[in-house]
């Protein structure tokens, strides 16, 4: 398929391999996001980090809404498995091959890989299933086969997943949205919405995605692509505001001085067998597989193990950073985590 496929979802295997994909696209924010984020030192640059940490748990949020949608349709998530880890950088999956998901430190690049990921489709944009140019035209494309399926083989054929495979709650302590169990359509076609208008807005006209921001009560949150927009422009939305306008609010500031220089893209290749750095690299890429084996694991039938996969993420964290002040050996960069899959039978 080119750019832009649009080959219409028209059979149960067709859907349940799209939403396979879903869950491999929302994961496949992750890496890049955490990266940013990790290059934050602690207790600085607290706006860019309250803005990254609220997106990425909110793409943890929709590759649960993905996973409950998988299941829902009787279908099997897969997590743990060297596809979710391709080598950087590398298109977002079946995506625009145009976009190039990168690992690097948080700044101007980072910015406008962010905005190219979670870029609004146009209102006249056409649903597309493979080669799509925006993540809103994918599940447009899902929701269209989700419809179709629905009027020709019944809402009971569609929806013949376990009820007990779905997830109904995360244990984050930021980010807006909610797990939303799906069992019919309406439920799934709610776990889209919140899908994509956390993602490109409520309406492709505004910057608001619905919920309130979680660190501002009194604020609403605007969509993923306006906060990296806020962070790109140094300024917040404020009401009024529009895509066409931008942000007129009040300054956000950032220290580039506080932002480790992680190498892009680095690789445990690149430091000898038993250095410091690859050994910390390769218990970091240990840990992350033990959370993708967690997460394949809390969507097959243990929902109960998402709270083990999220202690996991808080023992990522403190190996992150301590590889992101880990001089490279170049005199300019340091190491970095580098998100690479690790065989089960290799795992420490």
């Amino acid at each position: 398929m080119g750019i832009g496929g649009a080959h219409p979802i028209e059979t149960l295997d067709d859907l349940r391999r799209h939403l396979q994909w879903a869950i491999e696209l929302e994961h496949a924010t992750i890496p890049p996001y955490l990266c940013a984020l990790y290059s934050l030192e602690p207790g600085s640059n607290a706006e860019a980090a309250q803005a990254i940490s609220s997106v990425f748990v909110e793409e943890m949020l929709h590759l649960a809404l993905a996973a409950n949608l998988l299941n829902a349709v009787g279908g099997k998530p897969t997590l743990d498995a060297p596809e979710l880890l391709p080598q950087y950088p590398h298109p977002l999956p079946h995506g625009d091959p145009s976009v190039q998901v990168n690992l690097a430190p948080f700044g101007p690049e980072a910015l406008e890989l962010f905005l190219k990921i979670e870029k609004p489709a146009t209102a006249d944009a056409p649903p597309e299933t493979d080669g799509y140019h925006t993540i809103g035209q994918f599940y447009v494309s899902v929701e269209a086969g989700i419809r179709t399926l629905v009027d020709t083989l019944g809402e009971e054929a569609v929806f013949s997943g376990d009820p007990n495979r779905q997830l109904n709650e995360m244990h984050f302590n930021s980010g807006g949205g909610q797990v939303i169990p799906v069992h019919d359509l309406k439920s799934a076609l709610a776990a889209l919405a919140e899908i994509v208008e956390q993602g490109e807005g409520a309406a492709r006209t505004e910057v608001w995605d619905g919920d309130k921001d979680v660190f501002h009560p009194d604020r609403d949150q605007v969509a993923h692509y306006y906060r990296f927009l806020e962070l790109k422009k140094g300024r917040r939305f404020r009401l009024g505001d529009t895509p066409h306008s931008g942000p007129t609010g009040e300054p956000i500031l950032l220290d580039p001085s506080k932002i480790q220089p992680m190498r892009p893209n680095p690789r445990t290749t690149d430091y000898p067998e038993g250095s410091a750095i690859r050994r910390a690299q390769e218990e970091f890429n240990n840990t992350y597989c033990l959370v993708l084996y967690l997460l394949e694991d809390t969507f097959n039938g243990s929902p109960s193990q998402m709270r083990d996969a999220v202690g996991a993420m808080y023992a990522l964290k403190s190996q992150a950073q301590a590889l992101m002040k880990m001089p490279s050996g170049d005199g300019r960069t340091t190491a970095g985590p580098t998100f690479e899959y690790v065989a089960p039978e290799d795992r420490a």
